[in-house]
């Protein structure tokens, strides 16, 4: 098959079926959404990868704990509280792949077999520190190094023989197992000379530095394997051993292209897909993607994708204090996707956190601020904007919009405002900064909104010889409304379908984005409509 659009893949980390998605996995997934729908009205071929990590030993704890008769049973029961939650949050992948899946399987067989043969794994005695609720090995000096950071903290020495995991600060067991280990060890240099050139590939920069000072502090080999237990992928060639769920998650992003199936298909699918040019992931898993998967793929002999997009962690502020907190279930402050739902509706939700949230960062977020992002940028600002010159529209034009004037293109304040906002919004998304491209819209909204203060449509409306300049005034403002319905299309593909319908325009998202905000596509004529209001404001 001939492509005739360049790909962007873009994917999520595949999420644990341990328990429900949650505020910081509906975030990410959010995050990697606008992404995609950005590339498509840009002219992408858009592959947009999610899914269920569903292997490891939690996985098998977590459905002997629920009452399930096998831990395949609860993965299938866990599908529909994901897939559910995507497609009310508008999520829009092009796939959602299961580790439990044959392609899956087939594909981290795969690539062990190609780590075999390329000498860079082989069987030794594990004997260590291992994490069970992170499922995690931690060496001797990552635990010590953590010990000596707690304590200079100020805070209580840990036990001996359960120290605390560097990660989570739970207690940490000591494993002694045969285990297969990758030789990570090997790729330090050829990591660090990865990054050096390829400056781009960690972003934001602040994660950069922190992936290359842990690789400068040295890296040791990885188990990859547990003989313990037997829910996970069966090493092809040491049917004791399953693949270790973190390795086995990571080939995901390969096997949901093609790899490990037979073929021409699923090699041109392979060749034309991969690299992936973005992995979104959170923090907490900052050096599964960006030391371990990068290692893994250079030794299996593969391209390492373009980028890897290091999102923080969502924390709460709380209202009363004012002081940020971590979100969590026992301090009683954690937030369940549908309760923002139900505040904001979908549309808002989906704005707000983009909007909001500094993505590279830890941000709080609040119940307060959500109404007051809502009430300032979408009820007061966009939905106004839409309402009243719609409804202007209507009345002073037979229920149509204004054909666009003879001299469309001549300076206006309106013209000027939306010059050059394409090419500072693609800026914005490019590096996925969704705040500075949000902002980009919002001023040339604001400024239609001042635009109709200026103008007074109303008083020109009353004066026969002032019929050609409120046409004029009237048809600005819709075409403000059309191009910014195209900007925000990312961020609320629903509303932004709606405003162009409302407009006699089609309500399908463009493929040239560029093309779409030229200033001039209104045509007009055509009849428009006012509808419900958009955002109906928010009272405490």
């Amino acid at each position: 098959m001939e492509h005739t659009k360049p790909s962007y893949y873009i994917t999520t980390p595949i999420y644990y079926v341990n328990a429900k998605p949650h505020l910081g996995t509906a975030y990410c997934t959010i995050l990697a959404d606008v992404q995609a729908r950005f590339r498509r009205a840009c002219g992408y071929d858009v592959k947009f990868l999610t899914g269920m990590d569903e292997h490891g030993e939690k996985v098998a704890e977590a459905a002997e704990k629920n009452g399930f008769d096998t831990p395949q049973a609860w993965c299938d029961s866990m599908e529909p509280a994901f897939r559910d939650l995507w497609e009310t949050l508008e999520i829009s992948n092009d796939d959602f792949i299961r580790t439990t899946q044959p392609r899956h399987i087939a594909g981290v067989q795969k690539f062990l077999k190609a780590l075999l043969d390329r000498g860079y794994i082989y069987k030794d005695a594990y004997d260590g520190w291992y994490c069970r609720p992170d499922e995690t090995y931690f060496t001797e000096t990552q635990v010590r190094h953590h010990e000596e950071e707690r304590v200079a903290a100020g805070e209580t020495p840990a036990d001996p023989e359960h120290p605390l995991c560097p990660d989570c600060d739970r207690p940490l067991e000591r494993i002694q197992e045969e285990s297969w280990f990758f030789k990570l060890s090997a790729f330090e240099q050829p990591l660090l000379d990865f990054y050096e050139a390829h400056p781009d590939f960690i972003q934001p920069e602040t994660r950069r530095n922190e992936v290359i000072s842990f690789v400068k502090g040295g890296l040791k080999d990885l188990s990859i394997s547990r003989s313990t237990f037997d829910w996970g992928v069966p090493f092809p060639f040491d049917e004791k051993h399953v693949a270790y769920v973190w390795v086995d998650a990571l080939i995901n992003y390969l096997s949901a292209v093609g790899y490990g199936a037979e073929g021409a298909e699923a090699a041109e699918t392979l060749a034309y897909r991969w690299p992936a040019q973005c992995h979104v992931v959170g923090k907490d898993i900052i050096r599964f993607h960006c030391v371990i998967w990068p290692a893994l793929l250079m030794a299996a002999g593969l391209p390492l994708p373009e980028k890897v997009f290091v999102h923080g962690f969502l924390t709460v502020r709380n209202e009363e204090t004012g002081k940020v907190e971590k979100m969590s279930k026992s301090r009683g402050n954690a937030i369940a996707p549908e309760e923002v739902i139900d505040l904001l509706g979908v549309e808002a939700y989906r704005y707000y956190f983009m909007s909001d949230v500094t993505h590279g960062a830890d941000s709080p977020i609040s119940w307060g601020r959500m109404r007051q992002v809502y009430n300032a940028d979408l009820a007061n600002s966009w939905g106004n904007l839409v309402s009243r010159t719609l409804n202007m529209s209507m009345k002073y034009f037979d229920g149509c919009a204004p054909v666009r004037p003879a001299n469309f293109d001549e300076p206006s304040p309106l013209r000027d405002a939306c010059d050059g906002v394409f090419e500072r919004y693609a800026a914005c998304m490019e590096v996925m900064d969704y705040s500075g491209a949000t902002a980009e819209v919002l001023k040339i909204v604001s400024a239609a909104n001042h635009y109709i203060e200026d103008m007074a449509p109303w008083a020109l409306a009353k004066d026969p010889e002032k019929a050609d300049e409120l046409a004029s005034v009237i048809w600005n403002l819709l075409e403000v409304i059309r191009i910014a319905s195209e900007l925000y299309d990312p961020f609320m593909p629903r509303i932004s379908a709606e405003v162009r319908r409302r407009l006699s325009l089609d309500p399908a998202p463009t493929a040239d984005l560029a093309a779409a905000c030229a200033w001039g596509g209104l045509a007009g004529g055509a009849p428009v409509e006012k509808g419900e209001p958009l955002f109906p404001r928010l009272v405490d």
